[in-house]
């Protein structure tokens, strides 16, 4: 999916716009792995404030970055032809989630599954036949036109934390009162079954969400849809740094990593502006060339590249803003930290002084020491 395909969803969990008429659910205490209560509510009789609660912690499932807190899991072949866990995902969708068993099923494979440390969380569960809009070949929708239904379902995994005691008013004693109860968070996981790519079901994929991009809940993924999880993307940054490091040895240097970020992030802002609704993405190949640029010798490339290939799989796809810090760039030595902004990490440079190495950074003006403005005085 990219990012304009996840939007279009994202629109339908607008109350004005919303078709879902059931959420269903359990609390489970996490504890002891049990069912507390369960959710079956018709949205039409609840209040307009629950109703916009509950599709607010729905619509949380499909927000942040595709590739950092939206993955795409992906089933094989053979498990969208015969296996057990992709046929449960399927018929809830053909049940519209109205089967209870088919409920009880799969609120047991999360609940076995799921490590929230001991703490309580509340599964919520939402259907939606989807009429999707017809667009021509200037993108613009055709409301009175429609080119399928695209039927799916949402799913929000949500802490519920315990609320420390506060002091509220109560309008019937007209005192005020201490008062606590359990309020349900921000989803820390969830995930959209089929994938909407193409504007159209693709079930050979789901996309997960989750709220920590390093941290995926991998034993959801492995316990529900039994397949190999995706890297996170921190995992995905320790690998490409592993990768550069262990090929390139002292040829790693500070010069090259500049030139590195540099040209990622030089892709990262031209991406933005272009309002390319598909994830920027790049190649192992692209990164060798970048070496090359940088007069890396041929076998230390070629070494990347295999690097590259044993930890991301042959021709990977990888992505800049999963590789390196967009929006900071900070250089650490055992005894000190230089913070620089990003687009003039060029001004930090290496210079040897009496057989020393020194990182060095121009100080002529506007020097502060903890916010305390003060003048560099050079020494001859």
């Amino acid at each position: 999916m990219n990012q304009k395909e996840v939007s279009e969803l994202r629109r339908r969990f607008r109350l004005e716009r919303s078709a879902i008429s059931k959420i269903y659910g359990c609390y489970v205490n996490g504890s002891s792995r049990e069912i507390i209560s369960y959710i079956d509510e018709s949205l039409g009789l609840l209040p307009q404030e629950d109703t916009e609660k509950y599709l607010a912690l729905l619509k949380k499932a499909l927000s942040g970055k595709l590739g950092k807190n939206l993955v795409d899991v992906v089933f094989s072949t053979e498990q969208v032809m015969h296996s057990e866990e992709h046929k449960l995902l399927m018929d809830l969708r053909a049940s519209a989630l109205k089967d209870c068993e088919l409920r009880q099923t799969f609120y047991q494979k999360i609940i076995e599954s799921l490590d929230m440390e001991g703490s309580n969380y509340l599964i919520l569960l939402a259907y939606d036949a989807y009429d999707v809009p017809h667009r021509n070949k200037d993108d613009e929708v055709d409301a009175d036109a429609s080119d399928e239904v695209f039927p799916y379902f949402v799913c929000s995994i949500c802490p519920v934390k315990t609320q420390k005691p506060e002091l509220g008013f109560f309008p019937g004693d007209n005192e005020f009162h201490s008062f606590s109860g359990q309020v349900v968070a921000a989803p820390e996981l969830g995930f959209l079954f089929p994938a909407f790519d193409d504007r159209a079901a693709n079930i050979y994929n789901t996309l997960f969400y989750t709220r920590k991009a390093d941290a995926l809940h991998q034993e959801v993924i492995d316990g529900l849809f039994h397949t190999t999880p995706p890297m996170c993307a921190a995992e995905q940054k320790e690998a490409f740094q592993s990768a550069l490091m262990e090929s390139l040895s002292d040829a790693c240097s500070l010069e090259l990593v500049q030139t590195i970020y540099d040209r990622f992030r030089e892709k990262i802002d031209a991406h933005k502006e272009s309002r390319d609704p598909e994830p920027l993405s790049v190649t192992a190949n692209d990164v060798a060339a970048i070496l090359q640029d940088s007069g890396i010798e041929e076998d230390k490339t070629s070494a990347f590249l295999q690097q590259c290939s044993d930890r991301f799989g042959e021709h990977s796809v990888l992505m800049p803003s999963n590789l390196i810090e967009h929006s900071h760039f900070e250089v650490k030595t055992s005894d000190a930290t230089i913070a620089v902004a990003p687009e003039r990490s060029y001004m930090l440079e290496v210079r040897v002084i009496d057989g020393r190495r020194y990182l060095m950074i121009p100080a002529d003006e506007d020097v502060e020491i903890n916010g305390f403005p003060v003048h560099v005085q050079s020494k001859q």
